[in-house]
């Protein structure tokens, strides 16, 4: 074996052992219990602005010891005490947003967040978004998917380097599809790049949930859901009150998905405690009409 396939079958390993999607034995008996949400959309949506320690307080409250890390430029100066935080109150970094442009390794946030964790020692997921980008219009698919995975495999490299995997998140346009997504896996063959998948954008995708959920099933890092109503456009809408999020959580849930579950709270309340709540008790309403008493009775 080469040095170059050895480093990767490294890198597979460090991957395979932490990514729930591929066969790690979880704790969590049920998806969608308490202690298996991760908050996410909590740190810039916050009409409160809460600082780490107050955050880290707010989480533990809710028993919820999960936390997906998405930010703005005046939150940077507080990275190292967000982690601190966390460790001290015992939640789990789930993952960490990072806007992905077409020179990564330019990029001062990347470099400043990869420092961090290896500052930290922190095993986590990078969870990636693209950008639209003109360019795509005058390309192939082929030349879009080529395109589109460059950035991508070097902060794959990078990230592997520190034990860390790279979730590609959706968000809408070319990128925001799943099969697009799936295109840039497979033509980058990269054993620490997964997805993160979104309801709250996935407005245009409810109707065919079920065909391509088993596709990214293999591939999924993580998923965060919202309430979701049909019609031309489709909305956001708190869990629990919208008409298609249960159907699409009963898929998840009879699957063999054994991530972290997010709630989020990006268009629901400008208090990030108000808005936990609400898409919770969203939550336990579908749980009950769901028939999911275990999952159920992990709520206070």
């Amino acid at each position: 074996m080469n040095k170059r396939s050895l480093a990767w079958a490294l890198v597979a390993a460090v991957f395979f052992v932490t990514c729930p999607a591929h066969g790690q034995k979880q704790k969590v008996r049920d998806i969608y219990a308490n202690n298996n949400l991760a908050a996410w959309c909590i740190v810039p949506f916050d009409s409160k602005n809460r600082g780490p320690e107050e955050r880290a307080q707010m989480l533990r409250s809710l028993g919820i010891t999960k936390l997906a890390y998405d930010w703005r430029a005046e939150h940077i100066p507080t990275f190292d005490e967000e982690l601190n935080t966390l460790k001290k109150y015992h939640i789990k970094l789930q993952g960490f947003w990072l806007g992905v442009g077409r020179d990564p390794a330019n990029d001062r946030a990347l470099r400043l967040i990869l420092d961090l964790f290896k500052r930290h020692h922190m095993k986590t997921q990078l969870w990636c978004l693209l950008g639209e980008d003109t360019n795509l219009n005058h390309m192939s698919q082929a030349q879009k998917v080529a395109y589109s995975a460059e950035p991508f495999a070097y902060i794959a490299r990078e990230a592997a380097k520190i034990g860390c995997t790279v979730g590609l998140y959706n968000h809408e346009g070319w990128f925001g599809e799943p099969e697009n997504q799936l295109a840039i896996i497979e033509y980058l063959k990269m054993p620490n790049i997964g997805m993160v998948y979104n309801f709250h954008h996935a407005a245009a995708q409810i109707d065919r949930f079920k065909e391509f959920f088993p596709k990214i099933l293999p591939h999924l890092l993580a998923l965060n859901i919202s309430g979701l109503k049909k019609g031309p456009p489709g909305r956001v809408v708190p869990v629990g009150q919208g008409d298609s999020e249960m159907e699409m959580m009963r898929i998840v849930r009879d699957s063999k998905y054994k991530g972290p579950i997010g709630i989020i709270n990006e268009a629901t309340a400008p208090d990030a405690e108000v808005g936990l709540r609400l898409n919770m008790d969203g939550l336990k309403k579908i749980l009950q009409a769901m028939g999911d008493t275990a999952a159920l009775a992990t709520y206070k």
